[in-house]
């Protein structure tokens, strides 16, 4: 399994039960690491990511990715316990097969990890590079990711076309912009009832205040505001959750640069 005389990444099993309440199965460990090594092979054609470190690579990209869906993947542990309560945020309408969206996705993340551990789930990945989203395919061939698909493009078109707007259940961002605009880039995106999911470092109440009136424009809502700590590193990190519950008007989003230049 292990190619290109890489390293191992750690299994971490006490770490992600302590944290997300949830495991990773042996499958889906083995995945993670098959993972590591197409990205470490890639990185030597093109500039993917500079973690590269086994555990900093287990904590910024495996275990972050997957944290701003904890709610998820502890609900699947569950479900089968009686008497559970429900956990906050949720998915719209109990969808057989939710569909999500990673805005940005650059070497696939959070978006392939979330497919490899929602398995009854679609992911579509979206990057504006198309040597990205090369990249991205060969990643979920070798992998035989059969839930995953790719989009070459900005949210800024592809949420104006019909088989992308109000198509998704979830979107996922991450380190793409300020928290105004990555609303604008993800609720267009979201079927009513929706979640945007926006992966935060720091967080304060003028960010919190400028989001207020950005999502009251686009049809949403601030849900929930997380808080949590990096297992490793002890860095502070948020998870903004967005509920889509009216409609995004039209003109959102914004030509391409507009929202980056103009936030709301």
């Amino acid at each position: 399994m292990n190619n290109l005389n890489s390293p191992f990444l750690p299994d971490m099993v006490n770490i992600w039960q302590q944290t997300m309440n949830w495991t990773p199965t042996v499958q889906q460990q083995d995945l993670f690491q098959k993972l590591y090594e197409l990205i470490l092979s890639g990185n030597s054609q093109q500039n993917l990511t500079r973690i590269t470190d086994p555990q900093e690579f287990w904590e910024k990209h495996l275990w972050d990715s997957l944290r701003g869906i904890a709610f998820l993947l502890s609900r699947q542990a569950q479900e089968n316990t009686p008497d559970k309560e429900e956990s906050t945020p949720s998915l719209p309408s109990s969808p057989q097969s939710p569909t999500f969206i990673d805005i940005g996705t650059g070497a696939g993340f959070p978006g392939i990890p979330v497919a490899m551990t929602v398995t009854d789930s679609t992911v579509t990945l979206l990057d504006s590079t198309r040597k990205k989203v090369a990249f991205l395919d060969r990643v979920k061939d070798d992998l035989h990711l059969t839930n995953i698909k790719t989009a070459i493009g900005r949210a800024e078109e592809i949420a104006h076309q019909s088989q992308h707007r109000q198509r998704y259940d979830v979107a996922l961002i991450r380190a793409v912009g300020t928290a105004s605009v990555c609303a604008e880039y993800t609720l267009p995106l979201l079927k009513q009832g929706g979640l945007a999911v926006i992966y935060r470092g720091n967080w304060t109440e003028e960010e919190a205040t400028s989001l207020e009136n950005a999502v009251q424009q686009l049809g949403g809502t601030i849900e929930s505001v997380e808080e949590f700590t990096t297992p490793l590193t002890h860095s502070i990190r948020h998870c903004l959750y967005l509920r889509k519950v009216g409609t995004t008007p039209s003109q959102f989003p914004r030509a391409v640069g507009v929202p980056t230049q103009k936030p709301l």
